[in-house]
């Protein structure tokens, strides 16, 4: 299937208990905050296992707009060194196409700061509704001006840099980054490079995918900045000169693991991911404890779930294979607080629908921001299969139906890769489901479907 296909893809049903194994590709999130990093660093950096996807190819070419080299392996394009300037300034006067990549459209932006001229931001039409105002104002606080193209506070716009940066006293920015923890994460990117690094503090009430700006700072420091969260919701960046290692390897992404780990609880049988590691920043770390709520039998390299936290065995660098049991009994969550991991939501929404009773999945309400409103197109395409599910102020509560009132349709994407993901999973015990535009999981799995079907190839 092409990525011009328009007939939708129609979703394997699993013929029976699964037994497979699954490599997943490198993690988005930290593949493009290291290609970040090493655009922001003091010399080159080689990066492997780099994600392959519509996203990584967007940062890259939006860095290669910007003045840096971004040198791909021929024969292996998860093998990139990155070339900063050798001034450290980027190219302005130039366009930067953001696609839907919520890391570019909020990573990049700051890097105008230390470039020599406007740079103007577009991308496809659905990310003209993804907001992006908190962090723009950010921008202008430190000194940039902002000429918005259409709507205020969302694409298309230009960012001209300051024509100097303070240098007399540390900046103190304030934003509301309740509709996206990426707003923080932008920020804090770039701020070692200004002259006396930055006050940041988060206006309000809530702050969703925490463990996703933790993430961020633990690759800040890691690659020479100093970057601490002196409070919640508030966060000082000292002033340095970012040496990223010369060499490093992105980890498998935690979060697309979600719906090959899920599909053992749906279709029953076992799901292993290898080169788990046993401690990450990612959000995604969080799913082998849901699963095991869910009723799944979940190991690390033969260490059951209820063990790891004690096991001195594994290190923080300690990487194995995750192994997820089921017998196909799927218990309800009542309450599951997904605010820390957000973008699993759906994966976590397709086993719930298989549930022996209610979920409700809360702290989820800035997913009506992302590439879609995830929480309308959840009800819509659950409801659609005959289950029950509606809209709560700050996520969505899912009631089964009965296996017998479920029932095959033509399920909608909306353009996002979660949603066609979310599909493919009630795909593996709803017969007849087919999903649009199933090419869109592109956007972090380079070949789904092709993972998809070969993982359904392995049963017992």
């Amino acid at each position: 299937m092409t990525e011009h296909d328009t007939q939708p893809w129609p979703a394997p049903l699993a013929e029976g208990p699964l037994d497979a194994t699954v490599t997943i590709p490198g993690s988005k999130s930290l593949s493009n905050r290291f290609l970040i990093l090493a655009a922001l660093s003091t010399q080159p950096v080689h990066i492997r296992g780099l994600l392959c996807s519509r996203d990584t190819e967007l940062m890259i070419g939006a860095l290669r707009a910007l003045g840096v080299t971004c040198t791909q392996n021929d024969d292996d394009a998860t093998d990139v060194t990155i070339t900063p300037p050798a001034d450290g300034v980027f190219h302005g006067d130039t366009d930067v196409y953001c696609g839907l990549a919520g890391t570019v459209m909020r990573f990049v932006p700051p890097l105008v700061l230390f470039a020599n001229g406007p740079v103007r931001f577009d991308g496809d039409e659905q990310a003209y509704a993804r907001p992006m105002k908190p962090l723009l104002d950010g921008l202008c606080r430190l000194g940039a001006h902002v000429e918005y193209h259409g709507e205020e506070g969302y694409l298309p716009f230009t960012v001209t840099p300051p024509t100097t940066l303070e240098s007399n006293r540390r900046p103190v920015v304030k934003i509301d980054s309740s509709a996206s923890s990426q707003f923080i994460s932008g920020l804090l990117l770039a701020a070692s490079r200004l002259p006396n690094g930055l006050t940041l503090r988060h206006t309000g009430r809530k702050l969703p995918s925490l463990p996703h700006i933790r993430m961020t700072m633990e690759d800040i420091n890691a690659a020479g900045g100093a970057v601490e969260m002196t409070q919640r919701g508030e966060w000082t960046v000292e002033p340095r000169a970012l040496t990223m290692a010369q060499e490093i390897t992105v980890e498998p992404d935690l979060s697309n693991a979600a719906p090959f780990l899920g599909a053992a609880l749906i279709a029953s049988g076992s799901v292993s991911v290898p080169n788990w590691p046993a401690h990450t920043t990612q959000p995604g770390g969080l799913l082998p404890a849901i699963l095991h709520r869910f009723g799944a039998d979940v190991t690390l390299d033969g260490t059951s779930f209820n063990e790891l936290a004690d096991c001195e065995e594994f290190d923080d660098r300690y990487c194995g294979t995750l192994t997820v049991r089921s017998d196909g009994a799927i218990r309800a969550l009542g309450e599951l607080d997904l605010s820390a991991a957000g973008e699993i939501a759906p994966s976590i929404a397709a086993i719930a629908v298989f549930a022996d009773g209610p979920s409700a999945l809360t702290g989820i309400g800035h997913l009506r921001g992302h590439e879609t409103n995830r929480l309308e197109a959840l009800v819509r395409e659950i409801e659609r299969v005959g289950a029950h599910a509606h809209e709560l102020a700050d996520g969505i509560a899912i009631e089964p139906a009965a296996e017998g009132q479920l029932h095959g349709a033509v399920m909608a994407s909306y353009a996002d890769h979660r949603m066609a993901t979310f599909a493919a999973m009630l795909g593996l015990r709803i017969a007849d489901i087919s999903i649009e535009d199933v090419q869109t999981t592109r956007k972090t799995i380079p070949d789904f479907t092709g993972l998809w079907t070969a993982m359904l190839a392995q049963h017992e």
